[in-house]
């Protein structure tokens, strides 16, 4: 009589069954990751599974109807890879630094400001508090008050004919 070496097959179809599972699960996560379309005939040719193999799991089953409808949701834009997506709490955070930063540059905004106005301040405090030079009655001005100031006069034009309509132009 012969051994009962069923055990044999048995554990041989066990792992059979885990690597294919294994194929599936790397796969999901492989298109998901690059953003490709995710259905049962695709998942079952990447992975080398049969589709009603895919079927009768439940939990890759659930997974790809998931993934499908979401692409299914967001048909506009290509869909964006899982690691890639941007969660609430990355959003807040990044909200809450760039809260932050905006506080810190309006403080050293509002110093610089007051520090120009004293600045300003100490200028003209000191330039009202200098003596004037003689002759001059203020601080701002650039000329003394006896001194007009000159004006070049007009060039005279002549021609060969004269009319009485001819205006003097400036030679330049």
């Amino acid at each position: 009589m012969r051994a009962d070496n069923s055990r044999h097959l048995i554990a041989a179809a066990r792992r059979r069954g885990e690597q294919a599972r294994q194929r599936a699960i790397t796969t999901l996560r492989r298109m998901d990751n690059t953003g490709q379309p995710v259905t049962f005939e695709a998942v079952a040719a990447n992975a080398g599974v049969s589709r009603s193999w895919l079927y009768a799991q439940a939990d890759l089953r659930t997974q790809i109807e998931r993934l499908r409808q979401r692409q299914r949701e967001t048909p506009a834009s290509p869909p964006i890879p899982s690691q890639q997506r941007t969660s609430a709490a990355s959003l807040h955070r990044r909200l809450e630094a760039a809260t932050t930063r905006i506080r810190h540059l309006e403080a050293d905004n509002q110093q610089l400001r007051d520090a120009l106005a004293h600045a300003i301040g100490e200028q003209r405090a000191a330039s009202t508090l200098r003596p004037l030079p003689p002759g001059r009655d203020t601080p701002g001005s650039q000329e003394p008050e006896n001194v007009t100031p000159r004006c070049p006069a007009p060039a005279r034009v002549t021609s060969a004919t004269s009319s009485s309509t001819q205006t003097p132009r400036p030679e330049g």
